[in-house]
């Protein structure tokens, strides 16, 4: 197979990927929905889930006698008075070295990452990830359920818990300190008193969510602890017709022992139908690009997970929910349910340390596992570069040049085999004058002449074809991955997850693929794969000014090295031929 019919083929296989793409962009836009829509099912906005029947409840957190409850909660046997307390709706605010949240007893309402500017402007505002206005609303909600008993729910029942509080409604982590512990507090009518607090945590997104239910009662105690996400799609970039944004992942995602990674984007949360899913740990999400919400419920939790979906003034709101198998207490006893809420990047070192099973295909690579994995290796070797090279646009450069040391003895195929075929090029243009009425005949005399030569017509169709898949990887590592986010390069390079502004490498890019045709002369090429050839380099140099300038880095950095493998191979190989028939 001579390289053109290798360039043809890469040309289509890029157009064909191109198009898929756009596709499935076309197909992950959220329908808009109207106030005249009927969603199923139709519901108030952030709807208490009803509590599941009391048959097969499982026992979680383990109890223990109320003696074993610190003093400070043994003490408060009485709900604090009305002027201690913030009220059901009263919101705190928390500020870390990382983030910046507002939060009541059962919702967190907003959350800024204050390391993530919005863009890449000096005086850029940071992400806000948790939201409350309607066009980009996203909450994190959790609370519990009875059956025909009162409960605290992420809508009114827990209160700032005075007794453990500082004053006011401030709390900031101190200087020095690795966390900062937000009490709230809720006091049921039957001498049950649920204790939560969220932890924060110095320079992680993790929040710890901690509840501890406390029976003074004389009667048992049952409750369903849910936790839920609940969003409307944000409105995605339309300015780029590129943009990395387009193609990630924009939906629900959750993570089940039995079924692994599986996800939803939000015009199927209806069409594909309910969601049913009985889990044990696991975890429920929702991605974006570059950035996620999630509950992580403790490694031995039993629950179901759900989906669900209302209309509030015309505008639709998805749901993901983990509701809990349910908790028993008995009277004079206590107990626990934990779990983990991540408000924030995603970032593959921070995830990996939560040692959550199925937590880092939140980095939606790919909806392709061996695709997925071949990005995170990619990611991999990146990172290791980045902490030699301290540059993440010299780290893409230096991950070239480990691939081409890799696959040398592949490309070194490649080229020798294409540097014989430029040696005889004379030879197979006589063979196609004399038989190219023929092709039957023509293909035996060339078929005769690779064996006797010993030229592998098909030496150059592996490695050009190993390309494809890692450059699809890498096309997806570099667009997913929020550690290059704003990662400047050089020069006029300053996002290498953004286009290059200038087109620099684009034209760069043209002039490589351009000579390395005229390193390959194109004697006896069909007149009409020659015009096709020509105007390769311009098809290519237009496709990649819109893509990310890191992946045209990438091709660029891959294609000035292959250019010089070329040259010298030729120089190797491909000496003049005797000239005979």
């Amino acid at each position: 197979m001579n390289q053109t019919r290798l360039f043809l083929i890469f040309a289509w296989l890029m157009v064909a990927t191109l198009l898929w793409m756009e596709w499935n962009k076309e197909q992950a836009a959220p329908a808009p929905v109207t106030a005249s829509q009927s969603v199923q099912p139709a519901v108030p906005d952030s709807s208490v889930p009803g509590a599941p029947g009391a048959t097969g409840v499982a026992v979680t957190g383990g109890s223990q006698e109320v003696p074993g409850v610190p003093a400070m909660r043994a003490a408060t046997a009485e709900p604090p008075s009305p002027a201690a307390a913030t009220g059901p709706t009263g919101a705190v605010q928390v500020r870390t070295d990382v983030l910046s949240a507002t939060l009541n007893g059962g919702t967190v309402l907003q959350a800024d990452l204050l390391r993530y500017p919005s863009t890449a402007e000096d005086d850029s505002p940071p992400v806000r990830l948790f939201s409350q206005d309607p066009a980009d609303f996203f909450v994190a909600q959790s609370g519990w359920v009875r059956q025909g008993a009162p409960a605290p729910s992420h809508l009114s029942g827990f209160e700032l818990d005075r007794s453990a509080a500082p004053s006011g409604t401030g709390f900031t982590l101190a200087d020095g300190a690795d966390e900062l512990v937000v009490p709230f507090v809720w006091h049921g009518p039957d001498g049950v008193s649920i204790y939560r607090t969220y932890t924060f945590r110095r320079g992680v997104y993790v929040v710890d969510v901690r509840d501890e239910v406390v029976n003074r009662g004389s009667s048992p105690w049952q409750g369903f602890a849910y936790r839920q996400l609940t969003r409307v799609p944000r409105a995605l970039e339309s300015s780029a017709p590129m943009s990395p944004e387009k193609y990630s992942f924009q939906g629900g995602a959750w993570f089940t022992a039995a079924d692994k990674y599986e996800k939803r984007k939000y015009d199927d949360f209806v069409d594909d139908g309910p969601l049913d899913k009985a889990s044990t740990g696991g975890w429920i999400a929702f991605l974006q690009h570059h950035f996620f919400g999630a509950w992580i419920p403790a490694a031995n939790d039993q629950g179901t997970f759900s989906l669900d979906t209302s209309n509030v003034a015309g505008a639709t709101r998805y749901v993901v929910r983990d509701m809990g198998n349910g908790v028993n207490v008995a009277p004079g006893t206590s107990a626990v349910s934990e779990a983990r809420l991540w408000v924030g990047p995603k970032l593959v070192n921070q995830i990996q340390a939560q040692n959550v099973p199925g937590l880092d295909r939140a980095v939606d690579f790919s909806r392709f596992a061996p695709m997925a994995a071949l990005a995170g290796w990619l990611f991999w070797v990146l990172q290791w570069l980045h902490g030699l090279l301290g540059n993440w646009g010299w780290s893409i450069v230096g991950l070239v040049v480990l691939l081409k040391a890799v696959m040398f003895p592949l490309s070194a195929a490649q080229y020798k085999s294409m540097a014989k075929m430029r040696k005889f090029q004379p030879r197979m243009a006589q063979l196609k004058e004399r038989y190219g009425d023929d092709k039957q005949k023509l293909q035996s005399a060339m078929m005769e002449l690779y064996k006797k030569e010993k030229i592998n017509p098909v030496g150059g169709c592996l490695p050009l074809l190993l390309q494809m898949p890692v450059f699809l990887a890498l096309y997806w590592m570099l667009s997913e991955s929020v550690e290059l986010r704003h990662a400047p390069w050089i020069l006029w390079i300053q996002d290498l997850t953004a286009r290059d502004p200038y087109f620099v490498l684009p034209v760069i890019n043209i002039a490589l693929m351009w000579a390395t045709q005229k390193l390959n002369p194109m004697t006896g090429v069909d007149p009409m794969q020659q015009k096709m050839m020509q105007f390769m380099p311009l098809v290519f140099g237009v496709m990649f000014a819109f893509f990310p300038a890191g992946l045209v880095l990438y091709w660029v950095t891959n294609a000035g090295l292959g250019l010089i493998q070329q040259w010298w191979m030729i120089k190797k190989y491909s000496e003049p031929a005797p000239a005979k028939a």
